[in-house]
């Protein structure tokens, strides 16, 4: 089994087919953990009782799969080839083949969209802000969303900057309830709603942003020293969206048994379809798909 990402869900079905003797190698780029990795505080998945860095358990997940055998290969994935009885993944290293695939490429930081923002990359504009916030310590810093990432990013900031304000183009935010009393207390957190970040300023490094009121039209502009983008997330699909079925949005379609429209062919975690995009429900999807896998293999024999 090649197991295209290492995050949660594909540790997870690494470890399971490793146990159910298959060789298995997982394919990731970076590090372990994928976006659970840049996570400062995981307090949600059981078995921490005082939570744990996303670090530290991507890590923890990739030691535990290779007690079994599995094999991680720090690579890029340049290709896939998804159709017929083996699959084939090639790498920066060379190619790669399998019987069976798991993908479980995650997703990435959705972007503003605006003029200037890629340039802007560590010099002002920002997509975690456990990983950069600490680059703003007595700062104003601007957030751009109203989910549970910028509610939760407006929280971390709050107790490094001088102000956080959070832009959001509603008129109350889509996070849960969890976090709407703790960021209303907050003396140096400040909401800006119906509004939307229509342009950067800066010199070499951001100066501030240019605001449109969504409802009246009205525009106006704010000094600040970063912003924080948390407007959603884009599943990584660039390499397989040709071969296999993705929904509107450009998640992988599959249910919950994980399976593709290509038999042999899983998704897990975060690009695949689903309701809940949790660490716990990325490990569930990695069990799933290697049951499943047995199966097709079986049938394959």
């Amino acid at each position: 089994m090649i197991v295209v990402g290492g995050g949660p869900g594909g540790y997870t079905a690494a470890l399971y087919a490793a146990r159910a003797g298959m060789d298995t190698v997982v394919l990731e780029k970076l590090s372990a953990g994928g976006q659970m990795a840049l996570t400062e505080q995981i307090d949600n998945y059981p078995g921490f009782e005082d939570g744990i860095d996303g670090f530290s358990l991507g890590e923890k997940m990739k030691r535990g799969t290779e007690r079994f055998g599995v094999e991680t290969k720090l690579t890029e994935v340049l290709s896939l080839e998804l159709s017929g009885s083996v699959k084939k993944a090639v790498t920066s290293e060379g190619a790669m083949y399998a019987k069976s695939i798991v993908l479980a490429t995650g997703a990435g930081p959705r972007e503003l969209g605006v003029d200037g923002e890629q340039a802007l990359i560590g010099k002002g504009v920002h997509y975690c802000a456990a990983c950069d916030g600490m680059f703003y310590r007595n700062k104003t810093v601007v957030i751009a969303g109203g989910g549970n990432t910028a509610a939760a990013d407006a929280l971390i900031l709050s107790r490094i900057c001088k102000k956080v304000i959070v832009v959001h183009r509603r008129d109350t935010l889509k996070a849960t309830k969890i976090y709407h009393e703790p960021l209303m207390k907050t003396e140096n957190v400040e909401f800006l709603w119906d509004s939307k970040i229509i342009a950067l300023f800066h010199n070499e490094k951001l100066t501030g942003i240019q605001i449109r009121n969504v409802k009246t039209g009205e525009e106006s502009t704010l000094a600040c020293d970063g912003v924080f983008v948390s407007v959603g997330r884009k599943p990584s699909t660039e390499l397989m969206k040709d071969q296999i079925e993705i929904d509107p949005a450009g998640y992988i379609i599959a249910d919950e048994s994980t399976r593709t429209n290509i038999p042999g062919v899983f998704a897990v975690g975060d690009v695949r379809t689903k309701a809940l995009r949790q660490v716990v429900t990325a490990v569930a999807d990695g069990a799933t798909a290697v049951h499943y896998a047995e199966e097709y293999l079986a049938g394959e024999m």
